[in-house]
């Protein structure tokens, strides 16, 4: 009884499949989701694991993944929101139907998540949310625009819940991974802009030669980060944002030098609009 319930989207690969490893070697018990419950084969079949067709765009299957894990295992300890996938484009070449997929799966299937999930753990007074961000999240790249407004939408929805949950007794952490080394950057979980134009080649164009030769290169190990999240799961007092990797530790610094640098040099205009 001692061990944690997780409850995890996207767990079919990538950050998902090594979190879903950690946690059953851990000795918890695992909720594994994925849009085809065939790609969780390689988790065998333990008792402390529960497979679950989901598509996080799909509320009404959201809610019955939700109702199965509550029935077989009683409660929901951790929920980490990892489903997800990223568009690669500068954000005039993004089309309507791109963003708008972007963000039904990124945010609004987030939300569905988080909805079907939190009435059982305010029941409880107790719980731990993970919403896995991005160092996008954080600062913004040429050619990530839309995928990390979404992520931008995660670290402001993170900052709110918390403190609606705080006095509950549930925990939400954001968690802002760099660059690991899975298969982000493969077609598999990245889509690229079917619109390119040229007077960005300079700077969107040299991103997507970046991310094709950086496939395989990435810095973060996949694995330490699901310990960390174990880690996290099992603080008292958890962090609001959890950075992790130090690709996204140098950019956080890089921004906040930046930040207050532009707030001291405008300064004084910031504060003429005052009464």
């Amino acid at each position: 009884m001692n061990a944690k319930v997780w409850f995890v989207t996207g767990a079919s690969r990538g950050l998902g499949a090594e979190i879903a490893k950690a946690i059953l070697a851990a000795g918890d018990t695992l909720v594994a989701t994925a849009r085809k419950t065939e790609a969780l084969d390689y988790l065998g079949e333990p008792e402390n694991l529960l497979k679950v067709a989901l598509d996080v765009t799909n509320e009404e299957q959201v809610k019955d993944a939700v109702s199965k894990a509550l029935a077989k295992f009683g409660r929901i300890d951790v929920l980490v929101n990892n489903a997800g996938y990223g568009l690669l484009g500068a954000v005039e070449e993004s089309s309507a139907e791109e963003v708008e997929g972007v963000y039904r799966t990124n945010v609004f299937g987030l939300l569905n998540v988080v909805r079907a999930v939190l009435p059982s753990m305010r029941a409880r007074h107790a719980g731990h949310i993970m919403n896995i961000s991005s160092i996008g999240g954080y600062a913004g790249f040429q050619g990530w625009g839309i995928y990390g407004s979404t992520k931008f939408a995660l670290e402001g929805i993170t900052e709110a819940m918390h403190a609606e949950l705080k006095p509950l007794g549930i925990h939400v952490t954001v968690v802002e991974p760099g660059f690991f080394r899975t298969n982000f950057l493969d077609a598999s979980s990245l889509i690229e802009t079917k619109t390119r134009i040229s007077d960005y080649a300079e700077t969107v164009g040299q991103m997507r030669e970046f991310a094709g030769g950086h496939n395989g290169q990435q810095p973060g190990d996949p694995a330490k980060l699901a310990q960390a999240l174990l880690t996290l799961a099992n603080m008292n007092e958890p962090p609001v944002r959890l950075p992790l990797g130090s690709d996204t530790l140098a950019r956080i610094e890089k921004k906040n030098a930046f930040v207050i640098e532009q707030t001291e040099r405008y300064k004084n205009l910031s504060l003429s609009t005052d009464f």
